[in-house]
C-alpha cells in the first residue's frame, strides 16, 4: 500500500485491446465527410495484415499511465475478472508505476476485452463492458479524480462519486465522459457536471451530449459550461482544440503539434490526461493546454494508447523545438 497521497486517481473500466489491421476494406462518408462507414465483403474470408494486443488500456488506465510517466503519483480504480487477462493488466499497470491498490477483482467475471478494426489511420472499436459492482469504499481522497468511461450499470456509482466530491471539496474532478455517460445525458449526471473542475470531449461528443446540430465551438463551450464545469475543453481532431475558462471568461484555441499519425487510438485520452497532469503539477491552464497536443501527437505515432506516452523531460524537449505557430490563441 502506498501511504503517500495520490495525485491523480483515474476511475474507469480497464480492457485489453486487440488491434486487427485491415487491408481489404473501404470507407464511405456523407458529402460533408460525416457519418463515415467502414465496410468489407459480407460472408467472405477477409485478409488482415497484423494483430497487436495492448494490455491494461481504457480511458481511466490510460490517464493513470500518462500521469505516472509525467511524474505524478497516480492510481486507478477499476475492476478486473479473476482470469489471466486481469493478472496481465495488473502486471502492466505496475510496470508503468501505477498504484494498483484500487484494482479490484470480481470473482466469476471476465476482464474486458475489445477488438479494434484498424484501417488507414483510424479505428472502429468493438466493445463489451462486463457488469461490475462499482464502489468507492476504502478510497482515500486524492488531489484529483479523473473520471471516465464505465459500464451501463454504473448510474448509482455516479451518485457515489458526487457524494465523495461534496464530502472532499479539496479533491478536483476532471470529467471525460464515455459512451454510457453521454447516452444517459446531463440531467442524470447533474451533480457530476456541477462538481467538475475541467471537462473534456470532442466536437461530435459535445453535439451528442447537448443535442446540438451546430458545430459552433464558442456556443458548444458556453452551453457545456452552463451545467457547472469551471473549464471546458473541446477537441476537434487535427483542427486543434478549444477551451473556455469560466473563472475569467476567456476562450482559447490551441493548434495541434505538427505530426503524421500512424494510428489515432488514445489521442483524446493522452490530450486530456496531460492537461490535467500539468494542472496537478502546478502549471497554469495556459501552459497545460500547450502540453496536451505534444503527448497526443506522440501517442498516435504508435499502435495503441500508451506506448507513445512521454516523460516530462521528453515532452519538454518537444516544446522546446515547437514551431512558432504552435501557441495558444485567445478567441474572445
Amino acid at each position: 500500500m502506498n501511504n503517500k497521497q495520490i495525485d491523480l486517481l483515474a476511475i474507469g473500466d480497464i480492457t485489453i485491446d486487440a488491434f486487427i489491421k485491415l487491408k481489404d476494406a473501404e470507407v464511405s462518408c456523407d458529402i460533408d465527410h460525416q457519418n463515415c462507414k467502414l465496410s468489407f465483403r459480407f460472408g467472405d474470408k477477409i485478409p488482415y495484415e497484423s494483430v497487436d494486443v495492448c494490455t491494461a488500456v481504457g480511458n481511466g488506465p490510460n490517464a493513470a499511465v500518462s500521469a505516472a510517466r509525467l511524474g505524478l503519483n497516480s492510481a486507478v480504480l477499476t475492476y478486473i475478472g479473476d482470469d489471466q487477462n486481469g493478472k496481465d493488466c495488473v502486471a502492466e499497470l505496475e510496470r508503468n508505476n501505477v498504484d494498483t491498490e484500487y484494482v479490484r477483482v470480481d470473482a466469476g467475471k471476465h476482464t474486458n476485452y475489445h477488438y479494434i478494426l484498424w484501417y488507414d489511420v483510424d479505428r472502429t472499436i468493438l466493445v463489451r463492458h462486463e457488469t461490475f459492482k462499482y464502489s468507492l469504499d476504502g478510497v482515500s481522497a486524492p488531489r484529483w479524480i479523473y473520471f471516465s468511461s464505465l459500464g451501463e450499470n454504473s448510474l448509482d456509482f455516479h451518485a457515489e462519486v458526487a457524494d465523495f466530491l461534496e464530502k472532499n471539496p479539496e479533491t478536483k474532478l476532471a470529467f471525460q465522459p464515455g459512451t454510457f455517460q453521454m447516452k444517459i445525458g446531463i440531467q442524470a449526471l447533474e451533480r457530476i457536471y456541477k462538481n467538475t473542475e475541467i471537462f473534456f470531449c470532442n466536437v461530435e461528443e459535445a453535439q451528442r451530449i447537448l443535442g446540438e446540430e451546430s458545430r459552433d465551438l464558442p456556443t458548444l463551450l458556453q452551453k457545456l459550461a452552463s451545467f457547472g464545469p469551471k473549464i471546458v475543453v473541446i477537441t476537434d481532431g487535427i483542427a486543434g482544440a478549444y477551451s473556455f475558462d469560466t473563472r475569467i471568461g476567456d476562450m482559447w484555441f490551441m493548434p495541434v503539434y505538427p505530426h503524421t499519425p500512424v494510428e489515432r487510438t488514445g489521442a483524446g485520452d493522452s490530450y486530456a490526461s496531460t492537461v490535467v497532469s500539468a494542472l496537478a503539477l502546478g502549471k497554469g491552464l495556459d501552459e497545460a493546454l500547450t502540453w496536451g497536443p505534444v503527448n497526443s501527437q506522440s501517442v498516435v505515432q504508435y499502435v495503441g494508447s500508451q506506448k507513445g506516452l512521454l516523460s516530462q523531460e521528453k515532452l519538454k524537449e518537444f516544446l522546446g523545438k515547437a514551431p512558432a505557430e504552435y501557441k495558444l490563441n485567445k478567441i474572445n
